[in-house]
């Protein structure tokens, strides 16, 4: 296996950890049960993937050839369609920094991916790599949906609106 692509995965996989840690601070901050609770669910899935990502790199690390291939052919666990109701609007800022801060997150780790994906010389990696920033693509449409909703909310509140 290519020292190089096991960098990647596990950059990946701390990349997980650290969106997984990230959102397990963002529910102790949390409000209102139902916050910590959606926060928790965002939380868990990142740990979803980097258990995926742990699973597919003890797969390839000493792989060659045709076990390799077929270690890439299993589908990463897709994102959840994530309930925002369950997040309460009472703490907007909260809210618009986490968001904001996930969306940043989110965007790096498609740059990553794209990167690797534009630098290996393996076909399955490169078709694994578009899978991936699916799952994060998946994740920013959701967060910017929901900042731009709560920075509506939030400018109301600050009583900028109608400007």
């Amino acid at each position: 296996m290519n020292e190089k692509e096991l960098t990647i995965i596990k950059q990946a996989i701390l990349n997980e950890i650290e969106g997984y840690e990230f959102y397990n601070m963002a529910a102790q901050q949390a409000g209102t049960s139902e916050s910590k609770e959606a926060f928790k669910e965002l939380a868990n899935e990142e740990l979803k993937h980097a258990e995926y990502l742990k699973e597919l790199f003890n797969k390839v690390k000493n792989n060659p050839g045709d076990d390799f291939k077929l270690s890439f052919l299993e589908n990463p666990p897709s994102p959840n369609i994530f309930d925002w109701k369950k997040l309460d609007r009472q703490y907007t800022s909260l809210a618009m920094s986490v968001f904001g801060i996930g969306i940043q997150m989110e965007k790096a780790s498609i740059d990553f991916y794209e990167e690797a994906k534009a630098n290996t010389n393996y076909e399955e990696a490169k078709k694994f790599y578009d899978i991936l920033i699916q799952w994060e693509k998946v994740h920013l449409n959701q967060f910017t949906e929901q900042y731009n909703l709560y920075k509506q909310d939030w400018w109301n509140e600050q009583e900028f609106a109608p400007f």
